[in-house]
């Protein structure tokens, strides 16, 4: 069918074939095929990407990216691969070069993750085909791809596994992007009815007492009041615990028991605390005192 469309599409353009009563060998010159990821918004892509990009300039290896290609690692290839593998960061894309094959990773509009394998040369790739020998005998073995149009079919599969085993590698790899998200959410500003609560700042002396009282074992099993907090903290009011408790629910630190007036840590409440506390005394301090 391709065959025959693109031989009505010389005709029209070169009519003189008719003339000479020959026809066109088509063949294949360059070819690409990309796998595209939709995210629901621009916000959960952004955040994901920065860390996927980072990490595939730094993890990633001339081994993988072989491996990737469908090559296997032979002594052979091992000592070609330093002078033929290359990475480059090329705005927010970074491209892997492996001889006349490179694969990609980039975002497109904000909102789609697309993995990409482009070839100059189809015959870089190998698999299982008829081969026809000079002495009319033929086998199946594997050989070169052919640069006929009819491996179309095969090579779409093999540029697609390309992809798919760069993208089983890059869903290996460490996902901050939740933790960026969380940090984002208990640092901002947030609004609730006709105020608006300012986020936590684990530099600040009254907010780092406030979560070291909050975080206390004996709260997590019957929560915590303000009456807890004024015993723990009784340099402040009534009416500024009051309200601190609010900012810490309005931020999702803490949840209310329901028909009570008790309140314990939510999952990013633990979350939080726990990172102020090992950046504290694992980190800051430490360096401070050196």
């Amino acid at each position: 069918m391709l065959h025959r469309h693109l031989d009505r599409y010389a005709q029209l353009c070169c009519p003189v074939l008719d003339v000479f009563g020959q026809t066109y060998h088509w063949s294949i010159m360059q070819a690409e095929y990309s796998t595209d990821l939709v995210f629901k918004s621009e916000k959960i892509l952004g955040s994901l990407y920065q860390q996927l990009a980072r990490e595939a300039v730094l993890s990633v290896k001339a081994e993988q990216i072989a491996t990737f290609l469908g090559k296997k690692i032979t002594p052979q290839l091992a000592a070609e691969i330093g002078s033929r593998l290359s990475t480059r960061i090329e705005g927010t894309c970074i491209k892997h070069k492996f001889g006349s094959v490179s694969i990609k990773i980039y975002d497109k509009f904000a909102r789609i993750l697309r993995i990409e394998t482009t070839t100059n040369d189809v015959s870089f790739f190998k698999h299982h085909r008829k081969v026809e020998h000079r002495t009319g005998r033929t086998t199946r073995e594997v050989a070169p791809l052919k640069k006929s149009i009819y491996s179309l079919i095969d090579l779409r599969e093999i540029l697609l596994g390309c992809n798919h085993r760069y993208l089983e590698f890059l869903s290996s790899l460490d996902d901050h992007s939740s933790g960026q998200r969380l940090l984002e959410r208990v640092t901002q500003s947030k609004p609730d009815g006709d105020r608006s609560f300012k986020g936590l700042n684990f530099f600040d002396s009254n907010d780092q007492a406030l979560l070291r009282a909050v975080q206390r074992p004996e709260f997590n099993i019957h929560g915590l009041a303000r009456c807890d907090l004024m015993r723990r903290l009784p340099d402040q009011t009534p009416s500024r615990l009051s309200r601190q408790l609010r900012r810490l629910r309005v931020l999702g630190l803490i949840k209310r028991a329901a028909n009570t007036y008790r309140y314990y840590l939510t999952r990013a409440g633990r979350m939080a605390i726990a990172a102020f506390e090992r950046l504290t005394n694992f980190a800051i301090v430490p360096a401070m005192a050196a």
